[in-house]
């Protein structure tokens, strides 16, 4: 039996191995490099800083890539096994299917504690360096922040989309400047701009030629009737740092380990000054983080269940197939569960509790299914 342990512990892990730095590589870090990419190379980043970007990225990857590639894994070793016969010849000889999964349910209970660790304490410190890395480069060289076609939202306060980018040349600029409640208190068009940085009075210098400026009513902003417009052949709109640095120390409830996020959702829960409607948001999308974190983590245990059973009853060695089947189930799990996140401030579904849900219809639906295959 050590022998037979080896053999499907070995291919599984090694098809693992192979199926995570895929997945990593080319769903998920190869989206995330390309956003980083323009600002990377604008902003004449060294090789060495981009490396550090990656490490960075690499953790939030794998709690998406772990439990995904042990999925393909699985399907993959064993759609071979029964498409071979090799399934057959071992039950044959007395060996029961529970028993000759044994390694792949300890592979599976190794890979959700990896998970787990990843989860609630590298992934979210490693996202925090990941903003921490960009505020620090944005305010070393904010010029690299102006892209062509891109909306900048890194001010607090403003939204500003640049048309055209050549240097410190910048066409056909729309600028938002909102209050507390992200209304628009004031809008500017402007045909040009020049970008211009102020290091000493830690500013940006965005010099605006033939603009066209509308001022909304701040008590009334949506109010259309009361805006007031004016034009302006050259003015400048003074950009404080300062703001972009603060802002980086905000921490959102994605880049907490699990320790700091149970005690902001106790200090949501204790806070007086909070009303009614705002705490129960912010309790509601803190309890479903967390759940979130537990349930990715339990994902690979669930996919080893529903993957065994699938994998023999295809009855298929070829290789698209078990490809096939991991992406079916593994876009239909991930794709409920970030629906079910993004509504994680809507106390009144019970998000927290929600969100486990593709693991629970993963396990009972597995469970059959092996349960049936183990009596033939």
């Amino acid at each position: 039996m050590k022998l037979i342990d080896r053999y499907v512990g070995w291919q599984v892990l090694l098809t693992s191995t192979i199926a995570v730095a895929v997945l990593s590589m080319v769903l998920v870090l190869g989206k995330v490099f390309k956003e980083l990419l323009e600002l990377l190379v604008r902003s004449d980043t060294p090789p060495e800083q981009i490396l550090t970007f990656l490490a960075y990225i690499l953790p939030f990857s794998l709690t998406f890539t772990i439990p995904w590639g042990f999925l393909t894994a699985v399907l993959l070793v064993f759609g071979k096994m029964s498409g071979e016969n090799e399934l057959i010849a071992l039950r044959a000889t007395g060996v029961s299917i529970s028993r000759i999964t044994f390694p792949v349910l300890v592979l599976a209970v190794a890979s959700v504690a990896i998970c787990l660790w990843i989860n609630v304490d590298v992934a979210p410190r490693a996202q925090a360096k990941m903003k921490e890395a960009l505020y620090t480069m944005a305010t070393s060289n904010p010029m690299a922040m102006f892209g062509s076609d891109k909306v900048i939202e890194a001010f607090p306060g403003k939204k500003i989309f640049v048309e055209r980018h050549v240097g410190a040349e910048l066409s056909n600029l729309l600028i938002y400047e909102t209050d507390d409640d992200f209304l628009p208190v004031k809008v500017v068009f402007a045909k040009r701009g020049k970008l211009e940085t102020d290091r000493e009075r830690k500013q940006i210098l965005l010099h605006l030629f033939d603009a066209r400026y509308e001022q909304r009513d701040a008590d009334e902003p949506e109010n259309l009737l009361k805006i007031r417009t004016a034009t302006a052949r050259e003015n400048t709109l003074e950009i404080s740092l300062e703001e972009l640095s603060e802002k980086k120390r905000g921490k959102g409830i994605g880049s907490m380990t699990a320790g700091e996020l149970l005690a902001r959702i106790n200090a949501d829960q204790a806070d007086a000054k909070m009303n009614e409607k705002d705490r129960r948001e912010a309790l509601s999308a803190g309890r479903t983080e967390l759940s979130r974190r537990y349930a990715y983590a339990l994902a690979s245990f669930a996919f080893a269940l529903i993957g065994v059973p699938l994998a023999i009853t295809a009855q298929r060695k070829e290789t698209s197939v078990g490809f096939l089947l991991s992406v079916v189930v593994g876009v239909t799990y991930f794709f409920v569960s970030m629906s079910v996140y993004a509504l994680r401030t809507n106390a009144r579904i019970y998000p927290e509790y929600l969100i486990w849900l593709p693991n629970v219809l993963c396990l009972a639906l597995g469970g059959l299914l092996f349960f049936r295959m183990s009596r033939r």
